[in-house]
């Protein structure tokens, strides 16, 4: 049998949102999202195009509730800027090696 937390993951991961976020924006934007297959696809896809992928699963659920094209509520801003720094910082650190 698996263990419980190994098996919520399984589920929650059947879930994928895909932001993007540039001085453009006001802030990071929803621009993909899918269960299942779709999920998968969207995973795929992040991959191929070396797109970094974080696994925040209660950050994922609020963010599956806002539409495609839709900025995110500012009581998320913090912790997606906090993700946002992290990748940024990994991106610019494997340039330099």
């Amino acid at each position: 049998m698996y263990p419980r937390d190994f098996l919520e993951k399984c589920i929650i991961m059947k879930k994928t949102v895909a932001l993007k976020y540039n001085d453009d924006l006001p802030a990071p934007l929803v621009i993909s999202k899918g269960e299942r297959r779709l999920a998968e696809k969207i995973l795929r896809i992040a991959k191929k195009n070396d797109i970094a992928v974080v696994e925040m699963p209660e950050l994922l659920e609020n963010l599956y509730e806002l539409s495609i094209g839709s900025v995110i509520p500012e009581d998320l801003y913090e912790i997606v800027a906090d993700i946002l720094l992290f990748v940024y910082n990994i991106q610019e650190k494997n340039e330099n090696n």
